[in-house]
């Protein structure tokens, strides 16, 4: 099994960007530990990080037929990302939506996702470990689906 992992604006500052919030783990060794996980999961990773909608857009356009499931962190295009969510919507496979920080506890412009409508679950505030845990949930969430 596939899936492909999206990144979206200003997430390659991970690590540098607002450690108060975001930590100091870097997006290089949040791809690193999901590798890892991966691996221990036998799954394969796309992995890709883009400052631009329309070239995450493209991303999913690209493996609408080649993978089995996505996580996404929109980032800035969480509130705001109409063409994203309209390709999340298209997808026939689950996307599910990740965040570092809890959005809901921080500025109330941040509380509403416009991603949340069209994607299967939401995980957050867990830091770093909210790509890990979503992977699995996404994992688990694939297989049951085939086994049924």
């Amino acid at each position: 099994m596939k899936f492909l992992i999206l990144h979206g604006p200003n997430l390659n500052l991970f690590g540098r960007r607002e450690p108060h919030i975001y930590g100091t783990t870097t997006l290089a060794q949040i791809n690193e530990r999901l590798q890892l996980l991966a691996g221990e999961l036998d799954v394969e990773l796309v992995i890709h990080q883009s400052n631009h909608e329309g070239v995450l857009v493209d991303h999913f356009h690209q493996y609408i037929d080649s993978v089995d499931g996505a996580l996404l962190n929109p980032a800035g295009l969480t509130q705001h990302g109409v063409s994203l969510h309209d390709a999340i919507k298209a997808m026939p496979f689950p996307v599910l939506e990740i965040h570092m920080s809890n959005i809901a506890a921080r500025e109330p412009w941040r509380d509403h996702s416009i991603i949340a409508p069209a994607v299967k679950a939401t995980i957050q505030g867990l830091g770093w470990r909210s790509y890990t845990a979503g992977l699995r949930a996404l994992v688990e969430t694939v297989r049951e689906t085939k086994a049924n």
